[in-house]
């Protein structure tokens, strides 16, 4: 039995630090022969109270308009894994909730092993005011979760992990 995970989930943004995440999963996936899923969750749209009506058809083309957006986000993030030589096993959007709930709740729903994912690196000031969607992951998820810092560059963190599964592959064979 193997201690590595048979999936991995990348939960992006499309965002620089989800960049670096992007890389860090595809470099694991690869490296373990597990299966790589992706999730964007859309963000929820709380209408504020100097808005036009919140319901009827603005709020409906509104919440069109940002489940598009994450669409283009999620298959821009496919297209890259594509790119670098990875494997999407599976795509997921998810849309109407709160984005640390509904990427624990994929995590759970596919069996994830690992969960992968970008900080933004807030301060604590900050993250205690608007909250950090990495933070709470970490707090909820069934799995462990890598979290990966915006502060490493690519090269040695992709090498870093390169070289410790390396080392555990020698081990093992």
């Amino acid at each position: 039995m193997s201690i590595f995970p048979t999936k991995v989930l990348l939960a992006t943004d499309g965002s620089e630090e989800a960049e670096l995440a992007l890389k860090t999963a595809v470099d694991l996936a690869d490296c373990t022969k597990s299966e790589l899923h992706v999730v964007t969750a859309a963000h929820e749209y709380y209408p504020a109270s100097f808005e036009a009506p919140t319901t009827g058809r603005l709020l409906d083309e509104t919440r069109r308009a940002i489940e598009w957006e994450a669409r283009e986000v999620l298959d821009g993030q496919v297209k890259k894994i594509e790119e670098s030589g990875g494997t999407v096993a599976e795509a997921h959007l998810r849309t109407g909730g709160q984005r640390d709930r509904e990427i624990v709740r994929v995590g759970e729903e596919i069996g994830a092993g690992l969960i992968v994912m970008g900080s933004r690196g807030l301060g604590g000031l900050r993250r205690a005011l608007m909250g950090s969607v990495s933070d709470s992951v970490v707090r909820h998820a069934h799995c462990p979760v890598l979290v990966v810092r915006p502060d490493k560059s690519v090269d040695d963190h992709t090498r870093s992990w390169r070289r410790m599964l390396a080392a555990r592959s020698r081990r093992s064979g």
